[in-house]
């Protein structure tokens, strides 16, 4: 990952975007300390929070239980 200080960023911000486009993270600095960093944006989808966990699905219990019998219904005006 490249670095760039605030102001080489804020000087080549539309290059910098340029090679986020084409894949590269670039960290921003201020003062040596990495502030924020510049990623490409990739889709997500709800599955992607969860994939980690579905990974040890094998460790987990995900058969659903049965649903119970319905409960009657009192006649209504009894």
């Amino acid at each position: 990952m490249r670095s760039v200080s605030v102001v080489e960023a804020k000087s080549s911000f539309s290059a910098l975007l340029a090679e986020v486009e084409a894949g590269n993270e670039i960290a921003v600095t201020r003062h040596g300390r990495v502030v924020a960093r510049l990623v490409p944006d990739r889709p997500r989808v709800a599955a992607d929070a969860f994939r980690d966990f579905w990974a040890d699905a094998d460790e987990i219990d995900l058969q659903a239980p049965a649903d119970p019998a319905p409960e009657p219904v009192a006649a209504l005006g009894e």
